[in-house]
């Protein structure tokens, strides 16, 4: 397979409209002190990880739940035995190689610490794919809460001289009135290459292992439909990929995106970004927009951007 090289810059927007994307312990939509609704990195990771594991069963991606017999959740050395072999035999080298199999370590890297009986091994891996905590560029930060009957009472609450408890329970649920999130991403290949120089013959980020992640930032989050993620879909996809060698380093885009509403449709505008990718367009390779143009509209990308259907993957006229 063909070594993947090249440097990448780009954001993958959420949209959670009556929905709450990523919950904090209280079960309300994550808040900066501000009040600005956020989303961390990880709800982002997990959906893609979700959608490889489901997809692409030839694949080992090894942070993920696994349950034993008795549905509780495997801890690290145990998941290392499951998916390769006996933890209390393995030796570093061999751990580090199984490791960078793996696709979402050889994407987002690995701190591994795991001890069964006298095998002990700790391991980190700087990841070549890096994402930022997704911010609510669209103005509003409206949270409201509903309550929510469960058809079966509690037994624990009784009251005051009652035998039991005669009502069913009463809950709550939090959601965000509209959101979009902007998670900004960067891809540096080099990043592997400290532990790569480790082991001999050991695996590489490939253009393969690229073109699956690309597909899971595109539909990772609309994939993955729960009763708590209701409402909330991948709604665009920007990618800016540097040519080869290059070492420009370009600032996150987060805040140079813009989110409105007009007309029933999401108007996402890229002008604080344009002047930015003007600058160094000698660097770019090549720069596309993923997106659904019958629910938004985006403006103000490079005239030699790449406009292309979210869903079909066909190539769309552009707009604004």
């Amino acid at each position: 397979m063909t070594a993947f090289t090249n440097r990448v810059f780009g954001c993958a927007i959420v949209k959670a409209i009556n929905a709450n994307y990523n919950a904090d312990f209280t079960h309300q939509p994550r808040t900066l002190p501000d009040g600005t609704v956020y989303a961390t990195d990880k709800a982002f990771k997990y959906s893609i990880r979700n959608y490889l594991t489901d997809q692409y069963s030839d694949e080992v991606v090894f942070f993920y739940k696994r349950l034993n017999n008795s549905m509780v959740p495997l801890s690290l050395a145990e998941t290392y035995t499951h998916v390769f072999s006996d933890f209390g035999k393995a030796q570093k080298p061999d751990v580090l190689k199984n490791l960078l199999g793996c696709i979402d370590i050889k994407l987002f890297g690995a701190t591994f610490a795991a001890k069964e009986g006298d095998t002990k091994i700790n391991l980190s891996i700087h990841g070549p794919v890096q994402i930022n905590h997704g911010i609510n560029r669209f103005p509003n930060n409206e949270i409201y809460s509903e309550q929510i009957m469960s058809p079966f009472r509690n037994p624990k609450d009784k009251p005051e001289g009652a035998k039991e408890d005669q009502a069913t329970t009463l809950g709550q649920q939090s959601k965000l009135r509209e959101g979009h999130y902007v998670h900004h991403f960067s891809i540096n290949p080099k990043n592997l290459d400290d532990v790569r120089g480790l082991i001999e013959n050991p695996p590489e980020l490939t253009s393969d292992d690229i073109n699956k992640l690309k597909e899971a930032m595109r539909y990772g989050v609309s994939y993955f439909d729960s009763a708590a993620k209701a409402g909330t879909d991948n709604e665009l996809l920007l990618w800016v990929q540097l040519k080869p060698g290059s070492k420009k380093v370009l600032p996150v885009f987060t805040e140079f995106i813009s989110i409105e509403r007009q007309n029933g449709k999401a108007v996402i505008d890229f002008s604080g970004l344009k002047g930015l990718l003007a600058k160094v367009s000698e660097e770019i390779e090549g720069l596309e927009a993923h997106y659904i143009p019958e629910q938004t509209i985006v403006k103000n990308l490079p005239e030699n951007t790449k406009h292309i259907h979210l869903t079909t993957e066909e190539e769309i006229s552009k707009n604004g």
